[in-house]
C-alpha cells in the first residue's frame, strides 16, 4: 500500500469515527429555564447583551447539519440586508470544524461567530439535549432529503459537535428583552429570521435581488 493511500484510508477512518462521535449522547448539562418573550436575555462574558443594538442570536444544530447550513446562510443574508441588527451564530462544534465549515456554506458576511463547544451558553438560554424523534423521526429524514434535493443543500461531514443538542434563535432589543424566540421541536424545524427581524422593527426589504448564496 502506498502512502498515499494509506492516508486516504486513515482520513476516511478518522471521518467515520467522528460521525459516530456526534451521534454520541454528550455530557448533560444543568439546562436553564426557556428564554420567553418579554424576559431579559441571560447574560453570559461570552454573550454580552445588551450591546447597544438590536440583536439577532442563532444557536446552530452541529456544523454539518443540512438545517445548520441553510438557517446560517440566511442568517448571513439578513446580515447583509439589515446592517442594523447585530446577528451572532453560536456554534458547538469545535473552533476548527467551524472554521473549516464557514466557507463551504458562503462565509460569514457581517455576522459574529461565537464557539460554544461546551454548550454552556446553549444550557444557558434553555436549549438542552432533545429526544431521538427529535432528530431522526421521519417527516426530518425526509427533509434532510427533500432540502437537499430542492436546494442543493445535503448533509456535510460532521468533525464536531452532537446531533442531538438542541437549536434555537432569539430576537434581543437594545435594552436586552427577548423580542421573538424560537426553539426547535425537531431538528427540521428552522426559524423565520426575517419574523425575528421584523419583532426588532427591522423588516428586511422585499426586493427579489438574488443571494450571493444562490450561484455557489
Amino acid at each position: 500500500m502506498s502512502q498515499e493511500t494509506a492516508a486516504v484510508d486513515a482520513n476516511a477512518n478518522a471521518g467515520f469515527w467522528k460521525e459516530l462521535d456526534s451521534w454520541k449522547t454528550p455530557v448533560a448539562k444543568e439546562v436553564g429555564p426557556t428564554v420567553e418573550v418579554g424576559s431579559k436575555a441571560p447574560w453570559s462574558q461570552h454573550l454580552r447583551l445588551p450591546d447597544g443594538k438590536p440583536t439577532l442570536v442563532v444557536f446552530l444544530r452541529h456544523c454539518g447539519c443540512p438545517f445548520a447550513e441553510k438557517t446560517f446562510r440566511a442568517l448571513a443574508d439578513l446580515s447583509d440586508k439589515v446592517p442594523g441588527v447585530h446577528c451572532v451564530a453560536i456554534s458547538h462544534s469545535s473552533e476548527e470544524a467551524t472554521d473549516k465549515w464557514l466557507p463551504l456554506v458562503g462565509g460569514t458576511w457581517n455576522v459574529d461567530v461565537v464557539i460554544d463547544e461546551e454548550r454552556d451558553l446553549y444550557a444557558k438560554w434553555g436549549l438542552g439535549i432533545s429526544s431521538t424523534w427529535h432528530a431522526v423521526n421521519p417527516l426530518t429524514l425526509w427533509n434532510v432529503f427533500s432540502l437537499g434535493k430542492n436546494e442543493g443543500i445535503w448533509n456535510r461531514p460532521t468533525e464536531s459537535g452532537s446531533r442531538w443538542q438542541t437549536s434555537g434563535a432569539f430576537a434581543v432589543d437594545r435594552d436586552g428583552t427577548i423580542r421573538w424566540a424560537h426553539v426547535a421541536r425537531t431538528a427540521d424545524d428552522m426559524p423565520d429570521l426575517k419574523a425575528a427581524m421584523t419583532a426588532l422593527g427591522h423588516s428586511p426589504p422585499e426586493n427579489k435581488r438574488h443571494s450571493k448564496h444562490e450561484h455557489q
